[in-house]
């Protein structure tokens, strides 16, 4: 899973920016990203959305415990990968169908507390139960949306390429490659907006959330950590790579 934004899509979060200055280490444009992931992976799927967006899924070593899922409704577009364990009752929730999967049903949500606003964007992730994370981009409004589960089952990182742009990612190693240092996990149980401008925690959206320097022998610039009595710290590094559907 890989999805890779534009500066007018995203500004790059200045903590990454950080850690890039503070430990300079090679990086690739945002082409050669995309390029590497297709080239690496030959049943791959990529979606060139306009001048400022790239998606792309494969199959590659597929999990049937977390499969991997796109989507795309009314311009509307989503990379999933995990499962959720209440997706019957959300399907019931929304007024779904049972055939409703997981990738579809996050557009659903999405698409409905947008349509309501001003409903709190945690609201579209904050009754999420399961092993998740997804990447979803709103065409119709510019508007980014990415989000991970609360135990971080399915690893999620970002970076910066070396032409700014933002790149989110499963594959620690595919961002290491392209973003130096400038390189963080996602931080587990919150999730960013463009519609908000910053990372938030979902289950407690007024933790302000810090990032640290990570120590040089390890693959990230930063580290991500939600503050107070519930804080969880954003690490862990995993790779996984499931399959496809789209709706």
């Amino acid at each position: 899973m890989l999805g890779i934004f534009s500066s007018s899509i995203m500004s790059p979060p200045e903590e990454l920016v950080a850690a890039g200055c503070r430990t300079p280490s090679p990086k690739i444009s945002s082409t050669a990203l995309a390029k590497r992931f297709a080239d690496s992976n030959a049943a791959a799927v990529s979606l060139q959305i306009g001048d400022h967006v790239h998606l792309a899924l494969t199959h590659h070593n597929q999990s049937p415990l977390h499969p991997r899922s796109l989507a795309v409704k009314e311009e509307i577009f989503c990379l999933f990968e995990g499962a959720l364990d209440n997706l019957g009752s959300l399907r019931t929730q929304y007024g779904l169908p049972k055939s409703t999967n997981e990738v579809v049903l996050v557009i659903e949500a999405y698409k409905a507390l947008r349509d309501r606003a001003p409903y709190p964007a945690d609201h579209v992730v904050g009754h999420l139960s399961g092993s998740f994370a997804f990447i979803l981009f709103d065409n119709s409004t510019s508007t980014l949306f990415v989000a991970s589960d609360q135990i971080g089952k399915v690893p999620l990182y970002w970076g910066i390429t070396a032409d700014g742009y933002v790149a989110f990612a499963d594959d620690a190693g595919l961002l290491k490659g392209a973003c130096g240092k400038s390189l963080a996990s996602f931080p587990q149980g919150c999730f960013f907006s463009t519609a908000v401008g910053e990372l938030r925690c979902y289950e407690n959206p007024k933790n302000k959330i810090t990032a640290e320097p990570a120590p040089d022998e390890e693959i990230w610039g930063a580290k991500f950590k939600v503050e107070g009595p519930t804080a969880v710290s954003a690490t862990g590094l995993g790779y996984h790579n499931f399959p496809m559907e789209i709706s």
